[in-house]
């Protein structure tokens, strides 16, 4: 921020080493709590309040809205949901001198930035709204794509042209320099299309406290301020592995606070919370949040590149952790972008089984539908018959004895999905539901479909493809309330980095006899974990509570532990391995182990998140003195 101005009714400073920018994450996504921009809009004391409103579930349906859409059309294609929960907050956010940014804009910034400031207008008040534009790159990627630009795939190296579908949509993800520029030039609201998920924060920060495109080490302390901020409440308890004791039994887990961070001049920040609502803010709570979704040592952004394996994470007070140590890089010259196609139609079928020879009768539900799809299976171009869930070796009742069977499907022709001009399940119109349910009667014993319908009929699903794209080919630029354009230059200063990041295992193993007797017991009784996706790609970071379990959980976790503890969930491809000794943490990335990713993965599992639940539930030796302290 500029010498003089005035914020939050205090005069800036030249010498601003002593001023602390408090911003509040308000959103993680579209479904979200609607209470936390009008609750946190009370605060006078918070000067920004920050929403990622935008996953890759949602860039897909967004991207395909604009792109069918008529040239004449009015439909926005932008997240409603942040019109909904900002509308009754503008009267306190206008009163206490707030700034709000937000990549609720999708693939329609401009078109939200105009309803927002008609919102504004309706409530009185006089706040600015700008927006940022020059994320969507589907001219520029397609004119590459025809002269044969590289656009392999992130998680699986897959060239483009192996992908079998039309791209509809590509958006770049850009950094935070143009919500800098917006809030420079008095914008009080800025709404963003594909920013990168961190990146209203680094604008924030840089406008704050004046920061340039150089400062790296400031620049990569609010990139991690972000990544801690942008889901809202994971990091004040939301999917904490301690839930049990530290939220759950103290019954503090109804309503857990949105989450504030306190970013100092340095780019130092402390991560804090809400006073007046529940959860926590503890050093497990944001080393979960941190090893979420990363992708190795280096966290990159548009701007700057984070070396997250130097952090320091320091308990302050409760619910303050102090965030220091992170060294910061010039970015790379190029930016993720995400690719959006029309995959086709998918649909479901479930069936329960019950009590014994649960194999078996999937076996038989399996052959007989089969033999009634008959040459039509060739068109699906996904087809599993999968069971969840297992009989209890002594069930007390029939739920205990009852898994779920489900057939899934995916084409590209909507009639046999029942998805064409005669929607629905027929006796006589060949389709997929009706292939499923036919055999009721010649079926298996008990055999049960469930009876609701309508997910046998196609819905469409759309594929995602994740690459580099370079920066300088991106048109970023901001624009005013007031009609000007600032054109934001791709960053001078640039680091080319190796795709692959480094990847090891633990240096001096220790013999795990090491720590004397040992009881068979789960991993997650003593150790924290947090697992997420980006595309296809699944991290899974794990985590001890005590220095002295550092040693033995590093030399437990090798790569190829982690396989034998995945057993039938390893698919036998790459898989990245790195450690924080800081945090007492070993990462890993499990390369392409999401079927496509959570756009059209046929696994129950989309996003990833309970890969780690999963690893967490196997049963290890743990020292007896270890586990004897207590279990999580």
């Amino acid at each position: 921020m500029a010498p003089g101005l005035q914020f939050n009714g205090v005069a800036g400073a030249s010498d601003s080493s002593s001023r602390v920018l408090r911003i509040a994450g308000v959103s993680g996504g579209v479904f979200d709590r609607f209470r936390s921009i009008q609750d946190l809009a009370k605060d006078p004391s918070i000067h920004v309040l920050f929403g990622d409103w935008i996953s890759e579930i949602s860039m897909t349906f967004r991207g395909n809205e604009r792109a069918s859409r008529a040239p004449d059309a009015e439909q926005a294609a932008y997240e409603m949901s942040f019109i909904s929960a900002l509308k009754p907050a503008i009267k306190d956010i206008t009163k206490n001198k707030q700034k709000v940014a937000v990549n609720a804009g999708s693939c329609d910034p401009e078109a939200m930035a105009k309803v927002v400031q008609q919102l504004v207008k309706e409530q009185g008040t006089n706040l600015k709204v700008s927006w940022v534009t020059g994320d969507d790159v589907t001219t520029q990627f397609t004119d590459m794509l025809k002269s044969g630009a590289n656009f392999d795939s992130l998680p699986s190296d897959t060239p483009i042209d192996q992908w079998d579908v039309e791209p509809v949509c590509a958006q770049a993800y850009l950094g935070g320099v143009g919500v800098a520029e917006a809030l420079r030039h008095g914008a009080d609201i800025v709404i963003c299309g594909r920013v990168a998920d961190a990146s209203p924060v680094i604008g924030a920060a840089m406008w704050y406290h004046d920061w340039g495109r150089q400062d790296f080490t400031q620049l990569a302390h609010a990139l991690v301020a972000g990544h801690l901020l942008e889901c809202s409440s994971y990091v004040t308890g939301g999917y904490y592995t301690g839930f049990k004791k530290e939220l759950l039994f103290l019954n503090n887990c109804t309503n857990l606070g949105f989450p504030i961070g306190e970013i100092e001049a340095n780019g130092e920040f402390v991560i804090t919370k809400e006073t007046a609502a529940g959860g926590i803010v503890n050093i497990q709570t944001v080393t979960a949040q941190l090893l979420y979704e990363i992708q190795g040592p280096l966290y990159y952004n548009s701007d700057v590149t984070a070396r997250l394996d130097s952090i320091r994470l320091t308990e302050e007070a409760p619910n303050r952790v102090r965030v220091s140590g992170i060294v910061g890089l010039p970015p790379p010259p190029t930016t993720k972008i995400g690719v959006t196609a029309r995959g086709g139609w998918q649909a479901e079928v479930h069936f329960f089984l019950t009590g014994l020879d649960i194999a078996e009768k999937t076996e038989l539900v399996k052959r007989q539908t089969l033999e009634s799809m008959g040459e039509y299976r060739k068109q699906f171009t996904t087809l599993t018959f999968s069971v969840t869930g297992s009989v209890a070796e002594k069930p007390k009742n029939q739920a205990s004895a009852t898994v779920d069977l489900r057939i899934f499907a995916q084409s590209k022709n909507p009639e046999i999905m029942s998805a064409g001009p005669h929607k629905g399940v027929a006796p006589d119109t060949p389709s997929f539901g009706k292939w499923c349910i036919e055999n009721c009667l010649q079926g298996y014993p008990g055999g049960t479909p469930a009876m609701d319908l309508r997910q046998s009929i196609g819905k469409p699903f759309f594929e995602y493809w994740v690459a580099l794209f370079p920066q300088d080919k991106i048109n970023h630029e901001m624009h005013t309330y007031d009609g000007r354009v600032v054109s934001i230059s791709p960053p001078i200063n640039t680091r080319t980095y190796p795709r692959q990041q480094e990847s090891y295992e633990t240096l001096s193993p220790l013999s795990l006899d090491s720590w004397g007797p040992t009881v068979r017991a789960p991993l997650g009784h003593i150790v924290h974990g947090r697992s997420g996706d980006k595309s296809s790609d699944c991290n899974l970071g794990l985590f001890v509570r005590h220095a002295d379990e550092w040693d033995w959980l590093r030399s437990l976790l090798s790569t190829r532990q982690l396989r034998d503890l995945l057993e039938e969930e390893d698919t036998g491809k790459k898989i990245d391995r790195f450690e924080i000794p800081s945090l007492y943490a070993v990462h890993f990335l499990l390369r392409d182990h999401l079927d496509r990713g959570a756009n059209s993965s046929s696994s129950y599992d989309i996003l990833g998140k309970n890969v780690c639940e999963y690893v967490r539930c196997k049963v290890v030796d743990i020292p007896k003195t270890f586990y004897e302290r207590g279990t999580i």
